[in-house]
């Protein structure tokens, strides 16, 4: 990381900053806006300006202000009846998920990290937690722990304010929706195989997760390892077909484009699923979408491309070079053709330059490959003319041209029709 996009002159000590306005339910107070607003030009967090405060505000993380007495707590209320046993797991498996029982506030929690609780706030919301009254017992010596750590990587200058918060709300998103999966899966999978209700196995669940958690955090980690290994590969290996095939019909270097990456870009869409999904109960459909991502998600992987998004009936993903997106495309096609249960897929596919930000990718290539999948017809695949020349001296491949098309956004192209050439294609274990 470059010093110099590092905030050097964080006060991480100052202990005078006035303290930001809220009302008592924690939420912004009307002054909020004033005080974080959001910079429509440059799309960041505006610090409290000088003639606001009356002071020079530091930039960055803003430090700790001094907390307040907290107010005395009110009396406990008698005892109404026993806890019932559903309710003792789930606290006890609260304890153990946090690391412990909440104790703390969370101006407590931002105090102990050195940071003020407008700064706390915002890598709390990043991670997706809801708002919380100054009041409210909320927070763990681990949530105290966790602010730090993050903290620490902008104070030891590894990162910037701004990729702190990114990364965070990376983690935030990412989490939340893997854990809302799983929930799912075992859920369905103790309807179908104790046969309980749905309601019934819900409750049932807190029971039966202790049992389960140190193996999934286990392999969440081992996972995330692997993955981070796997980036780190792309970077430094660069597959050489991809360096040359990205220099088809430019001009210049390799760093000379405003979009970075060269990658092959591709949607797979089912077809007639809007017509099956109204002829279907919510069990086959589920079923039907779940058969769908799987089936997508290991061709995906086996070719070694990465598989970016599903939306509904629909899966984009990418791949390093263009006969790899060209193989798992290929693939993908064939597999739901032949499936028994799954209808015919529109693929296209088409290599060249993206910008990946927050876990998802751009550009004008994504758009085009999206506009190819609906001019293909079921059970094909389609590139467009660039993409095809990148192809053309691989006998693993047929092109067979098609009649031009007026394309909204990009005028008249010619697509190409890809079918298999020699070899045996992509082989699934």
């Amino acid at each position: 990381m470059n010093a110099e996009n590092v905030h050097q002159d964080i006060d991480l000590a100052a202990p005078d900053l006035p303290r930001e306005p809220e009302d008592v339910a924690g939420t912004a107070a009307p002054g909020d806006d004033a005080e974080t607003g959001f910079d429509t030009e440059t799309g960041a967090l505006i610090e409290p300006a000088e003639s606001e405060l009356g002071i020079d505000p530091a930039p960055g993380f803003e430090p700790a202000e001094p907390d307040p007495e907290p107010a005395a707590p009110e009396p406990a209320a008698p005892p109404t009846g026993t806890v019932s046993a559903e309710r003792l797991a789930a606290k006890a498996l609260e304890a153990r998920l946090l690391g412990g029982e909440r104790k703390l506030r969370r101006r407590e929690v931002a105090a102990g990290a050195g940071l003020s609780l407008l700064s706390a706030r915002k890598l709390w919301r990043a991670l997706g937690f809801p708002n919380l009254g100054d009041e409210d017992v909320a927070f763990t010596e681990r949530d105290q722990s966790a602010l730090s750590t993050i903290v620490d990587l902008v104070r030891d200058g590894k990162l910037t304010e701004e990729a702190a918060i990114s990364i965070t709300r990376a983690i935030g998103q990412m989490t939340d929706r893997m854990v809302v999966w799983q929930i799912e899966a075992l859920v369905e999978d103790m309807v179908q195989e104790q046969g309980v209700p749905d309601a019934v196995a819900r409750k049932r669940l807190v029971s039966e997760l202790p049992n389960l958690i140190d193996a999934l955090e286990e392999m969440l980690v081992y996972s995330w390892r692997r993955q981070l290994n796997a980036a780190v590969q792309r970077l430094a290996v660069r597959a050489e077909a991809g360096l040359q095939s990205s220099e088809e019909g430019r001009e210049g270097d390799e760093d000379d484009s405003p979009l970075p990456l060269a990658r092959a870009v591709g949607f797979a869409d089912l077809v007639s699923y809007t017509s099956l999904s109204r002829r279907m109960n919510e069990k086959t459909l589920a079923q039907l979408v779940q058969r769908f991502e799987n089936k997508c998600a290991e061709i995906i992987s086996v070719g070694g491309g990465r598989l970016v998004k599903t939306v509904g009936d629909e899966v984009l993903y990418i791949a390093e070079t263009p006969a790899a997106g060209a193989e798992i495309s290929l693939a993908l096609c064939r597999a739901f053709t032949e499936d028994e249960i799954l209808p015919q897929a529109r693929v296209a596919m088409v290599w060249g330059r993206i910008l990946s930000r927050l876990g998802d990718i751009y550009g004008p290539t994504v758009n085009l490959a999206a506009r190819l999948t609906a001019l293909a017809d079921p059970g094909t695949v389609l590139v467009d003319s660039m993409t095809a020349a990148a192809l053309e001296q691989d006998d693993r491949f047929v092109l067979v041209p098609r009649p031009a098309e007026d394309v909204r956004g990009f005028g008249e192209i010619h697509p190409v029709q890809l079918q298999p050439g020699s070899g045996r294609g992509l082989i699934l274990d």
